[in-house]
């Protein structure tokens, strides 16, 4: 089996996985959507029977009447199916992106629609959190490899250090440190919110404003994190160096910047894109606490908020979407294995 034989297996175990969680969580939470439907369908039997033009029909006339819009109902959205139909039914809506109307929540400009209401949170975590990624990866790589260059040295004890302690503060607990001190302390930052109160008008002092109350949520997500990353890729580095081709690279007398980045950073690269894409990947959900404690309206404050209401139609769309993404960079990471590290070789016998 060949590379790209192997890559349209592992996208058609993908797509497996997919419609598995899909089916799966159709089946938990298809009660409770029905539930809600029935519950609206009810109501709207209930309001529409009291209109003027229904008064003068008598109390049987009244129910043969709000049976059959009942049952009409039932069956434009098939609830009158059997379940494993209506199940069927809810998963092919969850595959097609038609999430349906959220039964309580809405997003900022009014929207009810699920999709609506989850594509106007995502671009506000993926410009706090996948921003703070991004700059978390870059100085992880550059510190990170600057260590494993002078290993015993000054920084890379320094780095060891920091990464032990920064790791192990809670990002929402630091977070909350932050805005004591630069907040309420020295009033460098706001603190919480997306903009100001009321928002300027002017679209470039409402850009420069949202960067104003990003600043505060995007430090402390970057002073956490970002030592880990140092840590973790000085520990790879340095068990590349320790390889054969790098001591054959430098008895041929290459230039040690161009060992380090033409040599050791492309076989140590697997690993550190693993983690740069899942990481990438998991800003695209936000954190919850740490959402909720700067008050940012992104992905893991809506997730808070829809646990919270019990907003199940809101639930499955996160679920769906989470689920996707996650299988798409698990495929994307196997496509970009085989161009990064010459040494991975797929289903080719004889190596």
């Amino acid at each position: 089996m060949g590379y790209g034989l192997y890559l349209l297996f592992r996208s058609a175990n993908a797509v497996l996985v997919l419609i598995a969680v899909v089916f799966v969580s159709s089946i938990l939470f298809n009660a409770s959507v029905e539930q809600e439907l029935r519950a609206s369908i009810e109501e709207s039997v209930s309001i529409r029977i009291t209109s003027p033009a229904y008064r003068a029909l008598n109390q049987t006339e009244r129910e043969n009447l709000m049976n059959l819009w009942r049952e009409t109902e039932y069956k434009r959205y098939g609830l009158d199916q059997p379940y494993w139909i209506r199940v069927l039914y809810q998963a092919r809506d969850i595959m097609t992106l038609n999430f349906g109307d959220a039964s309580i929540m809405r997003s900022p400009t009014g929207a009810s629609g699920v999709l609506q209401i989850i594509l106007e949170a995502l671009p506000w975590t993926i410009m706090l959190f996948t921003t703070a990624t991004i700059i978390q990866i870059l100085l992880g790589l550059y510190l990170g490899l600057k260590a494993a260059q002078g290993v015993g040295g000054a920084l890379d004890r320094g780095v060891s250090v920091f990464a032990m302690l920064s790791n192990s503060l809670p990002m929402w607990w630091f977070g909350m440190l932050m805005i004591l001190t630069l907040s309420y302390g020295l009033n460098l930052f706001p603190s919480g919110g997306k903009v100001s109160i009321p928002p300027p008008t002017d679209p470039i002092t409402y850009f420069f404003d949202v960067l104003w109350h990003m600043g505060l949520p995007l430090l402390t997500a970057v002073f956490v994190s970002f030592g880990a990353w140092t840590y973790i890729t000085r520990n790879i580095v340095v068990g590349t160096l320790q390889e054969d081709f790098v001591m054959a690279a430098r008895a041929k007398g290459l230039p040690e910047r161009k060992v380090i980045y033409g040599h050791v950073l492309r076989s140590a690269s697997p690993p550190i894109v693993t983690m740069s894409i899942l990481s990438l990947l998991g800003s695209l959900g936000g954190a919850i606490i740490t959402e909720s404690v700067f008050t940012w309206p992104g992905m893991g404050r809506l997730y808070w908020i829809a646990l919270e209401t019990g907003d199940v139609r809101v639930l499955l769309g996160l679920t769906f979407i989470t689920t996707f993404l996650y299988l798409v960079a698990t495929v994307a990471i196997d496509f970009i294995y085989g161009f990064l590290d010459p040494r991975v070789k797929v289903g080719l016998t004889g190596r």
